[in-house]
């Protein structure tokens, strides 16, 4: 038996926990929380954003970092989404430590181990479109295998509407480009 959900009700999923890095016009750096992104081509990631510091911030420099929120970063990941970057400096209360991207007028957070370096290629306002041209990409050793970037290792987290959690992302369930030929 199936029951049926009305439209807003319904559940797109994997939402992705995207920390969107900018520094403001002082040079303070700030951190939002998103969840609604994909990748849009090659070396390039499409977001979609309301209002926030955080889009004055890249208006201003033309520049973003995209750092994934992991289970190891669930806390600030969360933090970074619940606080408001115009009524405290959300980096320095989390206590993260951050670099700024030798790529793009950004910071990159420490506390992520996936970072892409980003360029405004474009924004709309409006719709809330943002699209990054993604010039460099800095990860941790520890989650590398082999020079690949290892989900495994780095325990990305996705959110999870419905209950409104952080979920992990599991184990590998198959092979890409291969399990479907058994039926061919």
């Amino acid at each position: 038996m199936s029951i049926s959900f009305a439209g807003k009700q319904s559940v797109i999923t994997p939402e992705g926990v995207f920390i969107i890095g900018t520094y403001d016009e002082n040079g303070v750096p700030n951190a939002m929380n998103a969840a609604w992104g994909m990748q849009s081509d090659m070396g390039e990631i499409t977001l979609m954003l309301s209002k926030h510091k955080t889009t004055e911030n890249f208006e201003k420099t033309g520049a973003f970092t995209v750092a994934f929120g992991t289970v190891d970063t669930v806390v600030i990941s969360d933090y970074f989404g619940v606080e408001s970057g115009r009524k405290v400096n959300k980096i320095e209360r989390a206590g993260c430590h951050v670099r700024r991207s030798e790529n793009v007028d950004a910071p990159i957070i420490d506390e992520f181990p996936l970072t892409l370096e980003c360029r405004v290629r474009s924004w709309d306002p409006g719709t809330g479109y943002l699209i990054g041209e993604i010039v460099a990409s800095q990860a941790d050793e520890a989650i590398l295998t082999d020079g690949k970037i290892d989900l495994g290792k780095l325990r990305p987290i996705i959110f999870d509407p419905s209950f409104n959690v952080y979920r992990e992302i599991g184990a590998p369930v198959g092979k890409a480009f291969s399990d479907g030929l058994k039926l061919k």
